[in-house]
């Protein structure tokens, strides 16, 4: 994922010069208070003034104060007061899983309301967004399923004594979320966080704050103690710096860019405290010549173009098996240009605007600095045309070729809607040039052959792979990047144990004194 919530923000500046000439938005309504969730309280904030820009019109529809450090200050301390005045830590898990139950429920009744203010904050279509809101009901339902039928483990004793190993909160965790699928991303982290036993805070990205706020008001609505919760807007570098340095914080969970994952690994590594990072990606698809081709086309634009490229397992580098390239190469450009490109809120899209128009204009520059280098653009490689899309932070799809898998087209993530077509000859020349990257987040692979599927699914260095089929998930199975792509695991039933610390208790059933000491 390419956001890097450190240093994200761009100027107020930069932001107003995109804007539509005399565009007055929405401006702040029943979802878009001016409020910030402080250990519990609705406030102002006290820091910068935050403009929300719909990316389909250019239009400023709300404005926000943003967070300050003094404001992580204080979310952590109710946050550790939380944790011990209301029991929380103390509840039995099916009593906290009750609450969880009751925030899925929250989520799925508002699904629609929520659906419509992350299409206006971050031009996703509705579809999609309908679809995220639907994934973190289910997210907070299986946390809360699992939470109910966790079990800690009586270990085989090597000596006359009951030996168990244990679990416990860590107490305040720190949650970065990214841009891109933000109540998805916020329930990945925050329901297993609250399962644990623990207080969450959470720094939502800049670019769609707003969703993450209104999960707030959710958890509130469902009982959720107050304190236990704190969602802080803000730059990375004024108020996720501030969480992950603050000594009280004894975890942080971080969604977003390598760059900034890896300072805060180095924040971490101070602190000895556990992290879990989720990265960039610039992940291979796989088509072989005995591949399903109608099947593997559809996967392979939909592992592309869906949410516009702005997705950390996009399927960015497409190698084909040279006896049927040129072939697959057509039917996927005759594809690339057949999808509509439109906002979000038209049923009819496919490809609604990227997040913001300064990253249109960084996935511009990227596809502008290949076609320098000599990179054969197939199809897109502009900003469209038509005068209904000339408002909106839109880009064409876009598929290049001509490149070498050592291109930094083909090494550095775009987030855009890109893709590269490369060719190859065999497994091992298809398993080498895949594996030749700094990441290791996903894989796509094409085949009719089930023995091949599973040797390449083993040689290809990522942390999840998908065969005949992509971008698939459950919130039951375990997710993780290798490589630059991220350090721990998300998801599954692991995924509550990672915000929890581990102890060993050893009980004596001898009655006797230890030897040693001659008693």
């Amino acid at each position: 994922m390419s956001t890097d919530s450190l240093t994200e923000n761009p100027s107020r500046s930069a932001r107003e010069e995109t804007r539509a000439p005399g565009a007055a938005g929405l401006r702040n309504g029943p979802d878009t208070r001016d409020e910030i969730f402080v250990g519990g309280v609705w406030t102002r904030g006290s820091g910068a003034l935050i403009e929300s820009v719909n990316p389909a019109t250019a239009e400023v529809f709300a404005t926000l104060h943003a967070a300050t450090a003094a404001d992580v200050d204080a979310a952590v301390a109710a946050g550790l007061e939380a944790v011990k005045a209301s029991g929380w830590a103390r509840r039995l898990p099916h009593e906290r899983a009750a609450v969880l139950h009751r925030i899925s429920s929250a989520i799925e009744a508002n699904a629609d309301r929520i659906a419509e203010l992350q299409t206006l904050d971050t031009g996703k279509s509705l579809v999609e967004t309908k679809a995220l809101a639907m994934s973190a009901a289910a997210t907070f339902r299986f946390t809360a399923a699992a939470l109910e039928t966790m079990e800690d483990a009586l270990t085989p004793p090597r000596g006359n004594y009951l030996s168990m190993s244990t679990y416990e909160p860590i107490g305040v965790v720190g949650a970065i979320t990214p841009w891109n699928s933000p109540i998805a991303s916020d329930a990945q982290k925050v329901a297993p966080a609250l399962a644990a036993g623990n207080a969450v805070v959470v720094k939502p990205p800049v670019w769609a704050p707003w969703v993450s706020l209104l999960l707030a008001r959710l958890c509130e609505q469902a009982g959720l103690p107050a304190g236990l919760l704190s969602v802080l807007p803000g730059p990375g570098r004024v108020v996720g710096d501030a969480v992950a340095k603050h000594p009280d914080v004894g975890k942080i969970s971080f969604t977003g860019g390598t760059s900034t994952g890896r300072q805060l690994a180095h924040i971490a590594a101070e602190k000895i405290m556990p992290i879990t990072l989720e990265l960039g990606g610039k992940s291979p698809t796989v088509i072989f010549a005995d591949a399903d081709v109608d099947q593997a086309v559809a996967g392979v634009l939909y592992g592309i173009f869906s949410s516009s490229g702005q997705s950390c397992i996009a399927g960015s580098r497409v190698f084909i098996q040279r006896a049927v390239y040129d072939d697959v190469v057509e039917r996927l450009v005759k594809g690339a240009k057949s999808l509509r490109i439109g906002p979000g809120t038209d049923p009819a899209t496919q490809v609604g605007p990227l997040v913001a128009f300064a990253h249109r204009d960084t996935v511009a520059g990227m596809v502008e600095a290949a076609k320098s280098a000599g990179a054969q653009v197939l199809c897109g490689g502009a900003v469209p045309t038509e005068s209904r899309l000339q408002g909106g932070a839109f880009y064409e799809p876009t598929i290049l070729a001509g490149v070498s898998n050592s291109d930094a087209i083909c090494q550095q993530e775009i987030f855009g809607p890109v893709a590269v077509i490369l060719p190859f000859d065999d497994e091992a020349d298809l398993i080498a040039q895949a594996n030749d990257s700094v990441f290791g987040l996903a894989c796509g692979i094409w085949t009719a052959d089930y023995r091949r599927a599973w040797r390449l699914a083993r040689a290809i260095a990522a942390g999840t792979v998908w065969i005949n089929t992509y971008k698939q998930f459950s919130i039951s199975t375990p997710f993780s990047g290798l490589k630059e792509s991220g350090l721990g695991t998300e998801k599954g039933r692991d995924g509550i144990r990672s915000y929890m610390r581990q102890k060993s208790i050893y009980m004596d059933l001898s009655g006797a004194p230890i030897p040693w000491a001659g008693l």
